[in-house]
């Protein structure tokens, strides 16, 4: 057989049809990661459009000997979604939800399709998918079925195995066929299945199926003759090692109309998995296991209102129960809180408040990462034992990894007996492969004394598959062989998983955070990094692969990620820009440094909105990175044209002020308005920016406050002094007539933004230096010092300590205010009525990222305003829209949430944006006009 190493793979994939086709080291590098510690760089990337490129794919693959490995979110943790040859991404075309049949209650979807966009289709009818993950807002309906995922809620609703109706399949050998509950047995291959099971039915009845969460290994029990030889729910699990999907048809149960959470409270998690068994009888949906520093963790990232009230204790329990009925549910949740041996307890029947404490357990992945002093990983991620054994278990595995001096946070199903965990083992130390061997081996001999299965939902990919045989005998490993050798005899179906698997510590890709495999570490004039030691490395290498930033998080009022929601293109990612800037970092795929191709092109649709250090549970900050990667590619070197006039904006409006006028007239000519784009760098098809004819500064003159009074400094961003003086002048009106005595810097100072976002790394550090100067003495006299434009202020709260080794930055960083947080701490403010007034509210990435929108939101509603606040980007974010080459994408991501939302405003609804960038895109894809905060209090207060 001709082998794949001896042929262009790309190039038969191209001339067998195939129209996505990808093997660019940019994209290899972004599909070598899943959200595993595994790196395996593939040949090839194909994302197939439709089931004939799938099968064209597997035709090449057998003709060259190449493997395949089928993925979806990516999201895969063990491993699974990783390999040599051709990775086949169903998720870009393949992603849709081809029927809802009520009747049957059942699904038929492409194994692309997203699980929460199946539930949004299946919603209408009343019905739902049962299986949940925590990554349900992203992870692929074929990914769970893959890893045979569960969730949650699989206490209530049972695994994806549980929930196949029927699967569309597709050997490596040609053989298409279906299986299911219900579907007859006409496929050869199945036929010679059954026969292969008669042989040995006493070892699969004896090992598997032995309890509800033992996932490890092929689920073989589903072939059993009792059993209906359902095929269907035996591939489920086997993650992609014996056939393709091509589509499934999966089971939908009945919402339920109410849900009771019952959070109870216990001095540890062990006391907490003890109690387990004792909530069971109740028939709860899901009941979850959570550690109190995972609670903290989320609290210290979001805010002190961010958690709602919990009893104290270092671990709990979420139980919840679920019906049509809120009395009968009480009084299942009293009977719950009398079998328990809590500490406290709290009924939870509010959905806001369910749905943000199942946030935080949703995030436990990902804020476990961030739990400890060393990064904490994934690897013994996901064993259950009997539910019965899982207070014993959970205290013998706390023991080991104190044997082995590592930390860890468990957290998990513990209904079904399933644990989670991150660890921060340290992958760089000398011999630190050798004791993540060691360990894993260790921690497989615990969870099989309690008989127990090394995967409960995650699969065992290339984490767990070489311990399997320390959970089955001879025979059962023989048997899971020849199942694979009578699917894939040439093992090209996800090579290196379950049978005849890789060592579990080959591929390990590292953390790397000393930069000793790729490029100096050095990084002149660049930003602190306070967060990461000043580690670049550590930094990038935050990203666990988790994905939260594939998912459409706008309606919750998310921001991350834009470009990816308009693109739908990995590279436009969070993780998909982690992993290139990781590999820069590594030297391995991406071997350029600073001025790789790789990295540019990734960065290049990067919005800098900061939407990631808010919305990415391991608190990726990509802005940071791009200005940092554009600081170290251009330091003493040609820059673009639009950094030397968009990137450095401010300057030209202050030398250009006395001649706004004429300047406004002159960009009225079509020559030169044309010609002032070109050397801008701007897209013709954008409107520019026109100049105040006067300064903030020069309009309002000098103020000073009179002793005594209740002084505030407006401070005058650039955009607000020289661009939309309107908010400023109304700022002072408002605060004026709410009692302060308004002052202004006698000269005005800028913040550095635009320097920043383009990379201009030194300017910025001293004009942000020169702000912090003079703001500081008001700082520490007392006086609020308020900002307008929130992205200039959110420079103020962040940036600052980032570019400035001084203290006066953080002193600073605490002593600015949105105009909301002053008047929201003012009780003797009165807030006009806004009863009956629709607002619509883009709040300007910035503000929802580093300042925090919850002050405004309360603000509107204390007036009375019915709010719709929108999630996402506006699309212009500064520079980035207007610069040519960005226009499509900018509109693209206006058309995701902004656009729409004022199309649909009702008339007369007022459209509220603070920031510039936001009501300069508004102006300029649309008639509506839309107002600053300042000017609509100003406006209803007169």
């Amino acid at each position: 057989m001709t082998t794949g190493l001896a042929l262009d793979v790309a190039a038969e994939l191209r001339r067998a049809g195939l129209r996505d086709v990808d093997d660019s080291s940019l994209t290899r590098a972004l599909y070598s990661t899943d959200a595993s510690l595994y790196r395996v760089v593939p040949d090839v990337v194909v994302r197939p459009h439709d089931i004939d490129e799938v099968m064209a794919v597997a035709s090449v693959a057998a003709a060259t000997g190449t493997p395949i490995t089928a993925r979806g979110a990516g999201t895969s943790i063990a491993g699974n979604a990783v390999g040599t040859g051709i990775v086949l991404d169903f998720s870009r075309h393949m992603n849709r939800v081809l029927a809802i049949d009520p009747a049957t209650g059942t699904a038929e979807v492409q194994p692309g399709v997203v699980h929460a966009v199946l539930q949004r289709a299946a919603a209408p009818h009343g019905l739902r998918y049962g299986p949940d993950p925590s990554t349900h807002t992203r992870c692929t309906v074929g990914g769970m079925i893959a890893n045979n995922a569960c969730g949650n809620r699989a206490l209530g609703y049972g695994r994806s195995a549980d929930n196949v109706a029927a699967l569309d399949l597709l050997t490596i050998g040609g053989e298409r066929f279906q299986a299911g509950r219900d579907v007859p047995v006409d496929s050869p291959t199945l036929t010679r299945l059954r026969d292969l099971v008669g042989t040995d039915l006493a070892t699969i009845r004896t090992e598997f199926g032995r309890f509800g969460r033992q996932v490890s290994g092929y689920s073989l029990e589903h072939l059993l003759p009792e059993r209906q030889f359902d095929a269907g729910s035996f591939m489920a699990g086997t993650e992609g090692t014996l056939a393709l999907t091509l589509g499934a048809t999966v089971d939908l149960v009945r919402t339920p109309s109410h849900r009771h959470l019952v959070v109870l409270a216990y001095p540890s998690m062990a006391e907490a998995a003890d109690d387990t068994p004792a909530v069971l009888p109740f028939s709860p949906t899901a009941c979850e296991g959570l550690g109190a520093r995972i609670v903290e963790v989320f609290r210290a990232a979001k805010g002190p209102a961010s958690v709602p009230d919990l009893p104290d204790g270092g671990g709990y329990l979420y139980v919840e129960l679920s019906g049509d009925d809120p009395a009968e549910l009480a009084d299942r949740g009293a009977k719950v809180v009398r079998a328990a041996n809590a500490l406290g307890h709290r009924h939870v029947t509010s959905p806001a408040e369910q749905g943000v404490l199942w946030r935080i357990r949703e995030e436990g992945a990902g804020l476990a990462g961030r739990a400890l002093d060393r990064p904490a990983l994934s690897g013994w991620e996901d064993a259950a034992v009997p539910p019965e054994h899982l207070g014993a278990y959970v205290r013998e595995f706390e023991a080991l990894m104190r044997e082995y001096e590592v930390q860890g946070v468990p957290f998990g199903h513990f209904g079904d007996g399933c644990v989670h965990v991150r660890i921060d083992f340290d992958l760089d130390a000398s011999g630190g492969h050798a004791v993540f061997r060691d360990f894993l081996f260790d921690a497989a001999r615990l969870a099989a004394s309690h008989g127990g299965s090394f995967s409960g939902e995650h699969g065992d990919g290339r984490a767990r598959s070489e311990l399997l045989p320390l959970m089955y005998s001879p025979e059962a490993m023989s048997l899971l062989g020849r199942v694979k050798h009578l699917f894939d005899p040439d093992s090209l179906l996800n090579p290196g998983v379950l049978v005849d698997p890789r060592p579990l510590d080959a591929d390990l890709r590292g953390q790397h955070r000393t930069w000793d495999l790729g490029m100096p570490s050095a990084r002149p004039g660049g930003l602190r990094l306070v967060h990461d030691d000043g580690s670049f490395g550590a930094a990038v290498h935050r990203c666990t692969g988790v994905g939260k930033c594939l998912a459409a998080n706008q309606a919750s009022g998310g921001v991350m990620c834009p470009s990816f929601q308009a693109t739908r293109d990995e590279k436009d990612s969070t993780r998909g820009r982690a992993r290139v800037l990781q590999e820069m970092v590594d030297g391995r795929q991406v071997t350029g440094g600073w001025s790789s191709p790789e990295v540019h092109e990734a960065l290049d649709l990067c919005l800098s909105c900061k939407g990631c250090l808010s919305d990415c549970p391991t608190g990726i900050d990509m802005a940071t990175y791009k200005a940092e990667v554009l600081h170290q590619t251009y330091r003493g070197r040609r820059r673009p044209r639009s950094h030397y006039l968009l990137g450095r904006l401010p300057f030209w409006a202050r030398i250009g002020a006395p001649f706004a006028r004429l300047t406004n007239i002159a960009l009225r000519v079509p020559g030169i308005v044309h010609l002032a784009r070109w050397v801008a760098g701007v897209d013709q098809r954008r409107g520019l920016p026109r100049f105040a004819t006067r300064t903030l500064t020069r309009e309002l003159g000098e103020r000073r406050g009179s002793a005594g009074g209740k002084r505030v400094l407006l401070w005058a961003d650039s955009f607000t002094e020289y661009f939309s003086t309107a908010s400023g002048r109304a700022a002072v009106d408002v605060l004026e007539r709410a009692g302060y005595t308004v002052e202004l810097l006698e000269r005005p100072q800028c913040c550095g933004l635009t320097w920043i976002s383009t990379g201009q790394l030194d300017a910025a550090r001293e004009l942000v230096g020169r702000a912090v100067e003079q703001l500081h003495g008001y700082v520490a006299a007392g006086v609020p010092v308020v900002g307008l434009e929130p992205s200039c202020l959110a420079v103020l709260r962040s940036d600052a300590v980032e570019l400035l080794d001084d203290p006066r930055a953080a002193e600073v960083a605490g002593g600015v205010f949105t105009l909301a947080e002053l008047l929201a701490r003012d009780e003797e403010w009165e807030a006009p009525d806004l009863t009956g007034r629709t607002v619509v509210v883009q709040p300007h990435c910035h503000h929802a990222s580093v300042l925090g929108f919850d002050p405004d939101l309360a603000l509107l509603e204390r007036m009375g305003a019915t709010v719709t606040r929108l999630g996402g980007c506006c699309g212009l974010a500064g520079n980035f829209g207007v610069e040519k080459g960005h226009y499509e994408v900018s509109v693209a991501v206006a058309e995701t949430e902004l656009l729409p939302a004022l199309r649909e405003a009702p008339p007369g609804a007022i459209v509220l944006a603070d920031g510039f960038s936001c009501r300069t895109q508004i102006d300029d894809l649309t008639d509506v006009h839309s107002l600053h905060l300042a000017e609509l209090l100003d406006r209803e207060t007169r």
